[in-house]
This record gives C-alpha cells, sequence and structure tokens, in this order.
C-alpha cells in the first residue's frame, strides 16, 4: 500500500474538481493517507475522506490531536521546542514527510509551511505533486530543478519571505534556493 503525504496551506480549504478527482484516484489505488490536524488544506481533505467512507487514513497530531473528521486512527509527534510555534508543528510534517513514499502539497504559493514539506520531500527524494492555488492544476515535482522553475511561477517576494522564515524558524534546514527574479 503505497502511503501518501497529504498536506497544504491553511488558506486552501475548499477543495475544488480538480483536487477531488485527485484525491479519489488515492481512494481508487487505495494508498494509505498521512494527513495532519491543522485548519486550512488538512480539515477540508479530512472531510472528504470522511464523506467517502474511507479508512485508510492515519492522522498525525502533536500533543492532542485538533481535528480528527474521520476518527481515523492516529500518530502523536513531539517536537524539540515547548512553544506551540512554526517549529513544534513542523515535527509533525518532518514526521510524515519521512514517514511517507510520496507527497500531494496544496500550496497558495505563499505559505512557509507547505514550502518547507515540498523542500523535505524533495530532499528526501520523493516524488511531489503540488497543487499551485493560483493556477489551479498540479505538477509533478521530482528534483530541486523543477521545485526551482515551480518556484519561478509564484510571487518572488512571497517566496523569498517563506524561505527566510522557515530559515529563522528552523535553522537546521538545508539551504533554500530562491527563485530567481523575474524580468519584467
Amino acid at each position: 500500500m503505497t502511503s501518501v503525504f497529504i498536506g497544504g496551506s491553511r488558506a486552501v480549504s475548499r477543495l475544488n474538481n480538480v483536487i477531488l478527482a485527485k484525491l479519489d484516484e488515492l481512494i481508487e489505488r487505495q494508498c494509505l493517507i498521512f494527513v495532519g490536524d491543522a485548519k486550512g488544506a488538512d480539515k477540508a481533505v479530512q472531510q472528504h475522506f470522511a464523506r467517502r467512507g474511507y479508512e485508510h487514513v492515519l492522522v498525525y497530531c502533536m500533543d492532542e490531536c485538533r481535528n480528527n473528521v474521520g476518527m481515523w486512527p492516529t500518530r502523536n509527534v513531539t517536537s524539540l521546542s515547548s512553544r506551540r510555534d512554526f517549529a513544534y508543528y513542523a515535527a509533525k510534517d518532518q514526521a510524515m514527510a519521512q514517514d511517507a513514499k510520496c507527497g500531494i502539497m496544496l500550496w497558495d504559493g505563499k505559505s512557509k509551511g507547505t514550502l518547507n514539506n515540498i523542500q523535505q520531500l524533495i530532499g528526501s527524494g520523493k516524488k511531489t505533486l503540488v497543487y499551485l492555488a493560483a493556477e489551479k492544476a498540479f505538477h509533478k515535482i521530482v528534483t530541486e530543478q523543477e521545485l526551482g522553475a515551480l518556484l519561478q511561477r509564484c510571487d518572488t517576494s512571497a517566496v523569498h519571505r517563506a524561505q527566510r522564515e522557515i530559515r529563522a524558524k528552523l535553522p537546521a534546514q538545508l539551504p533554500l534556493r530562491a527563485p530567481q527574479a523575474r524580468n519584467a
């Protein structure tokens, strides 16, 4: 059974037909879904799998589960951070990225958490399907070069800001490659 880490931006809280079709493909293939417990994309994905009565879902949580719509099994993750900040919740995402064979990220093109997840998956050699909300389309990302090309499609200042915040809040992260400025 293929394990898939599904995550995304809190801003992506409504799933359109393109996203729903991809999630239904995972159901048809009987994939094991790893999903977080945050509002936004996590909760919306959970709601879809619950409506479909899909059972092969594992919800990753920190100390307590904030959302588990389908009452699925959970995996509690601990963090070195004592504050409930970016580093605290990033530990949960890192565990999903490590445990999954591949990933699907629903990204608004700005979220530092989702960008961090994409970079962790790609850095671990795991194929990642990134839904870029502004384009309403999925992009298959396997290499750092493909990720760089995807970042070129996003708002450069938003990507730079997200990367600075990731570096500041997760100093142990690998260096991030910023997209080149686009010519006007």
